[in-house]
């Protein structure tokens, strides 16, 4: 759910630095990458090993450490942070970080990132409801700073009240909630397909084309966000299979990733096919190396994938691609009616920032009712967004 995300964690002193041992073990089984920042107090409280052995990263204690390679600490994790969290924060923290006070690597961190920044706070019941603290909560919030807001209950001083840190487990939710704020494709199955796929020709050569993956990427990485269960089935891809997906299938041939795609998409809801398979194969693949000043090669139609889906869809949603560099509306359009697809996303793969193996697209979105939206130059994850908007919508 959280594949991607980057997480600094602030731990200031106070007693509940216990709890925040639990808030990293579960942002790093959500699959979060944490960061963990911890004031000289907090270190008094849990052993920063503690932190570094279930972040597996190394917990940042001390603003004049030795540098061991030019990183200025305060200012890369200010920029890596996708989220700021500081959790406990003690009413020295919170009065630090509403009067701009930077004076140890969590306030100055806190101070020099853009991220959101999310506000656990935990101490003395009086602390609490002191005037001076609720006017640094307010501060903060006026800011932009969300609360997670403490719990009533007893605390380590004896004293009964307001002040216990909220469960690791609610603040977790808080950052996903924060993260991922639309879960509008949980309970979805998603079919994806990516990439290249290959044809021999003989025993070194193939026939393959510059798909490189990465839109279909993207659009994985923003189902699982949105909540979805992908299987991603790819061919050759230059980039990593997302992290969450619930399976990953790896195809060679398009007769291969036929196979594949009808099996899965059985059991799903949506087919998103920005793959680039092989159109035509060699009616022959020759065992041994092609020799010879000049060869003819002979090519028969290879299955297709999109009008085999869209034959048997039913109620299920099926978008589909077209790379054009010719009459691309009116290509586009011919194509979305053939394959019987619900959306097409077409683009001219001549034009500067779209096509293959860059990390921007061009395109335009034509729905079954002929609804036509230009997305202008974008990157491959915006666009991935505004596909999977088009076709919720549909």
């Amino acid at each position: 759910m959280l594949y991607g995300k980057s997480v600094v964690l602030g731990v200031s002193g106070g007693i509940a630095c216990y709890k925040a041992c639990e808030i990293v073990s579960r942002l790093k089984k959500l699959g979060a990458d944490v960061d963990v920042i911890m004031t000289k107090h907090a270190c008094d409280f849990v052993a920063p090993l503690t932190f570094q052995t279930l972040a597996k990263s190394t917990v940042v204690t001390d603003e004049f450490a030795p540098v061991k390679e030019y990183d200025i600490k305060h200012i890369s994790l200010a920029k890596k942070a996708d989220i700021f969290v500081v959790a406990p924060a003690t009413a020295n923290v919170i009065a630090k970080l509403a009067n701009g006070i930077a004076d140890d690597m969590l306030s100055t961190t806190c101070l020099a990132s853009c991220a959101p920044k999310l506000i656990c706070p935990a101490m003395n019941v009086a602390m609490y409801g002191n005037e001076a603290t609720a006017d640094n909560i307010r501060i903060l919030e006026e800011r932009g700073m969300i609360f997670c807001q403490p719990t009533e209950g007893m605390l380590a001083c004896g004293d009964v009240g307001k002040g216990r840190m909220a469960e690791p487990c609610d603040i977790v939710d808080k950052i996903v909630e924060i993260l991922t704020p639309r879960q509008d494709m949980d309970g979805k199955t998603v079919l994806v397909t990516a990439g290249g796929t290959e044809e021999s020709l003989d025993a070194v050569r193939v026939i393959t084309n510059r798909s490189s993956g990465k839109m279909g990427a993207s659009i994985t990485s923003a189902c699982i966000e949105r909540g979805a269960k992908v299987v991603f089935v790819h061919g050759n891809i230059k980039t990593d299979i997302p992290k969450g997906v619930y399976k990953s299938i790896a195809v060679r041939t398009t007769d291969e990733m036929y196979g594949a795609c009808l099996r899965e998409f059985k059991e799903a809801d949506i087919a998103i096919l920005s793959a680039a398979p092989a159109d035509y194969r060699p009616k022959k693949a020759y065992d041994s190396k092609i020799k010879g000043d000049e060869i003819t090669v002979e090519f028969v139609k290879n299955p297709d994938i999109a009008a085999a889906l869209g034959s048997g869809k039913e109620r299920r949603k099926l978008v589909i691609f077209a790379a054009e560099t010719d009459d691309l509306i009116s290509n586009a359009k011919q194509k979305l009616t053939k394959k019987n697809a619900d959306l097409v996303v077409a683009n001219d793969v001549t034009k500067e920032g779209a096509g293959f193996d860059i990390d921007t697209n061009i395109a335009v979105l034509i729905d079954r009712f002929g609804n036509e939206t230009e997305s202008g130059k974008v990157s491959k994850r915006e666009l991935a967004d505004m596909i999977i908007d088009r076709v919720l919508s549909l």
